[in-house]
């Protein structure tokens, strides 16, 4: 599909002024005694320095492109005010041929100071990628551990008490011989020497009252 092709006022507006300034610009050089090629280049410097200041203004806004940008059009804006009648362009004044004369110095200084200019950086219009996830921390779960059990302590064995002397128990003589009549009628029934024990059950008398009588009758 074909496009019709529209032409633009602003642009043809553009255009129009823009071939007028030129002109204008290269007849005030050519009336300032510059002649062949460098009565073009006058033009073209001032246009040039003029967009070159306009477009370090759309970057940053600084007081240096604004002092360029207001030098490059009142250049242009005097010398089609100049081209209107309003200058004698067959006998210039020495003023204006001096300005003509230092024009190329004073674009060259500003071509350099717009072109070395700092500028800030443009932010990043890219959107933030998102933060990467954090891992959360894993709880610490608190395991009772049994104690272990306390050892008790080493119960020593008690030292042996050492054995008391045996008493001499007194044994009257009357039961002495009550028990010898004892021991006799045993040993006559059984045919074997009367033992503690049997005497102690027959007399009903404690056992080491028992064993004195039987170690006497022995």
């Amino acid at each position: 599909m074909k496009r019709s092709i529209r032409p633009d006022a602003v642009l043809v507006q553009a255009v129009i002024a823009g071939a007028l300034s030129f002109a204008h610009l290269h007849d005030l050089a050519q009336a300032a005694g510059q002649t062949g090629w460098k009565a073009w280049a006058y033009p073209i410097s001032v246009d040039l320095l003029l967009v070159a200041a306009w477009r370090r203004l759309r970057a940053q806004r600084s007081r240096l492109a604004w002092c360029w940008f207001l030098i490059a059009l009142v250049a242009s804006l005097g010398a089609n005010i100049a081209t209107a009648g309003f200058l004698d362009m067959e006998h210039p004044p020495a003023l204006l041929r001096l300005g003509v004369a230092g024009w190329p110095a004073l674009a060259f200084l500003g071509g350099t100071l717009l072109a070395h200019q700092h500028t800030e950086p443009a932010p990043d219009s890219a959107p933030p990628s998102d933060p990467e996830p954090v891992p959360e921390p894993r709880a610490v779960v608190e395991v009772d551990r049994p104690q272990a059990p306390e050892l008790a302590p080493e119960i020593s064995e008690p030292e042996p008490v050492p054995a008391l002397p045996k008493v001499a128990v007194s044994v009257p003589p009357a039961l002495i011989d009550h028990a010898r009549k004892v021991a006799t009628e045993h040993r006559a029934r059984t045919g074997a020497e009367i033992d503690v024990t049997t005497l102690r059950t027959r007399l009903g008398l404690p056992e080491d009252l028992a064993g004195a009588i039987v170690a006497q009758l022995a």
